[in-house]
């Protein structure tokens, strides 16, 4: 016979998950005179989460149920279990649990896509999600210690593991994708970077980082360090090909190496309310998708595509696309595949990390906050997306829906 000393489980109702606010660090050069050379990685994590919390004196602290962090190499100063530690040392009462993450480029992606399915589930209300990278203390896959069995066994090609020969790959694998065509996104991408600084679309979403240099002293980090405004086509054609002799991959068409930190305030839309938090985006849907390792930069395609799918929409209904520039030509594959043009208005308004930098784990907080900030200014759009490739062949790809949207879609 069935028990019926207890009552059934209540199962919760799914919930909207709504992206409340987000800020970043100054994104640094990864070298040992770049801004952050004598900064802790989990230093910079702090001043975001500090940020986010000074920005909502209306959110009480002990209402944040979980904060998750992401580091691409969990050791050093983004070891030790990165949303614990940073929540203590941000001043969150020890009551706040915290977690790592690590899915590569995707791990603040993963952060805020793992909390927000709790809160959609109905087990949190609010957390602080986001990703820290410090690749001049911990370059990319330093002292990792891959299986053999890897290339033993034939289960990825021998130059998998090298994202930049990754991205050659994809030369060779699709013809349209010039070299000439990837150096002429690279130089709109600073263009638009420029631009949106000029017009103060970037300051708002920075958060000044004290600096100590035992040579120069203390200073304040107050702008982003891996920008070359002013950069043409010229200058960068004759740039050499560090992956592969006769290339088409060049560093005026890659992401610097780069230093930063980002997070962000995520919660049920009712509690928003509740708390007078603002609704800066909804989200709507998400996926991950794998890719051949070898071809790593093709994976926001069909991670999109399945995203698309479980919110019944198709790439004509997004109006806005930011999407995480690894390498100009992995940009170029997923805008083929979609019949986009290279210099579609949608896509990255105000350019991307081939000039703003890309600190691994924390870029996906990045382009979530600034397509928050690009709604606000188009409210005839409704759906934008944020996407990006990850490493070891995965695509990762987040639909939001813009609270301010007036009904009134425009042509685009």
């Amino acid at each position: 016979m069935p028990s019926t000393s207890h009552p059934d489980a209540r199962v919760p109702a799914a919930r909207r998950v709504v992206f409340v606010d987000g800020v970043r660090t100054p994104f640094g050069r990864a070298r040992t005179d770049g801004l952050y050379a004598h900064t802790r990685a989990d230093d910079l994590a702090v001043k975001t989460v500090r940020e986010i919390l000074r920005r909502h004196p209306g959110l009480p602290p002990e209402r944040v149920d979980d904060v998750a962090l992401a580091a691409t190499t969990q050791q050093g100063d983004q070891g030790l279990t990165l949303g614990r530690t940073v929540a203590m040392l941000a001043g969150l009462p020890p009551t706040v649990p915290g977690f790592a993450v690590d899915r590569m480029c995707a791990g603040a992606m993963t952060a805020v896509t793992t909390t927000a399915a709790a809160i959609g589930f109905g087990a949190q209300d609010v957390t602080i999600a986001g990703g820290v990278e410090h690749m001049g203390h911990h370059p990319m896959g330093f002292d990792a210690d891959p299986n053999p069995r890897f290339l033993a066994e034939r289960i990825v090609a021998a130059d998998a593991l090298n994202m930049g020969v990754t991205a050659e790959n994809l030369h060779d694998r699709f013809p349209a994708l010039t070299r000439e065509r990837a150096d002429a996104y690279a130089v709109s991408s600073q263009e638009k970077y420029a631009a949106a600084l000029a017009s103060g679309r970037i300051d708002p979403d920075l958060v000044p980082v004290a600096l100590r240099d035992p040579e120069h002293g203390w200073g304040l980090a107050t702008a982003d360090e891996p920008p070359r405004p002013g950069t043409t086509v010229g200058a960068i054609a004759g740039l050499p090909t560090p992956f592969r002799p006769g290339g088409r991959v060049t560093a005026g068409t890659s992401a610097p190496l780069t230093d930063g930190a980002a997070s962000c305030l995520l919660a049920a839309e009712d509690v928003a309310v509740e708390l007078g938090l603002p609704v800066r985006m909804r989200l709507v849907a998400f996926a991950y998708a794998g890719v051949e390792p070898e071809v790593m930069g093709l994976g926001p395609v069909p991670a999109t595509h399945k995203a698309l799918e479980r919110a019944g929409l198709t790439i004509d209904d997004i109006g806005l696309i930011e999407i995480n520039e690894a390498f100009a030509v992995q940009v170029l594959s997923f805008l083929d595949a979609f019949g986009i043009a290279d210099d579609d208005p949608r896509v990255n308004p105000y350019g991307g990390a081939i000039a703003v930098g890309h600190p691994l784990a924390s870029s996906g907080v990045r382009l979530m906050t600034q397509l928050a900030r690009q709604f606000a200014e188009h409210p005839e759009v409704r759906y934008g997306i944020t996407t990006m490739c990850v490493g070891l062949g995965q695509g990762g790809t987040v639909v939001w829906e813009n609270p301010g949207f007036t009904g009134q879609e425009d042509a685009r």
